[in-house]
């Protein structure tokens, strides 16, 4: 544990030089990881027409086993409150590119899963991301095997791995 360092008066000081450091590679590393995530949903938004948050829905269903997942581990990916998730997925389901039905093993649970245009869609966006990706952070970092470690990196800090119970658990 860092101590907290005193002046004269016994009140806090400001960090160290060293805290100061860390801080600033901190700041620099989320800032930077933010603005190029915008770069890169705005890159294939630029290719598809979907937004940074029908992008995300899509791509995660696309994911998921049987192309479907209950809405609330929906609301949980795109970090929305049920309202929001509601609004993406009511514009998914006017564009047919989702469907909402019971989960097989809970009828209080609503899945959202992928129409066949759905997934066509998702998978022209996937594709439009991962080129964006070759552009903008593989190849300034030099390859896949800095991009891979870097990745590696970052998941082995993630408090929260990512876990996807079966619908109705």
């Amino acid at each position: 544990m860092t101590e907290i360092h005193t002046g004269t008066d016994g009140k806090a000081a400001c960090p160290g030089t060293a805290e100061l450091e860390l801080l600033a590679r901190w700041d620099g590393l989320q800032s930077g990881f933010r603005r190029i995530t915008d770069q890169l949903l705005a890159d294939v938004e630029a290719r598809s027409g979907l937004t940074p948050s029908s992008f995300q829905a899509l791509w995660f269903l696309m994911t998921m086993p049987e192309r479907s997942a209950p809405m609330n581990q929906l609301a949980g990916t795109l970090g929305f409150t049920t309202a929001g998730t509601t609004k993406v997925a009511d514009r998914l389901t006017e564009a047919g590119l989702i469907e909402r039905r019971p989960c097989r093993n809970d009828r209080r649970v609503t899945l959202a899963a992928l129409t066949e245009r759905g997934l066509e869609v998702a998978a022209t966006a996937a594709r439009a991301l991962a080129d964006a990706l070759r552009e903008r952070v593989v190849a300034p970092l030099g390859g896949t095997e800095r991009f891979a470690a870097l990745a590696d990196a970052v998941t082995a800090v993630d408090p929260e791995p990512p876990g996807r119970p079966p619908c109705g658990s």
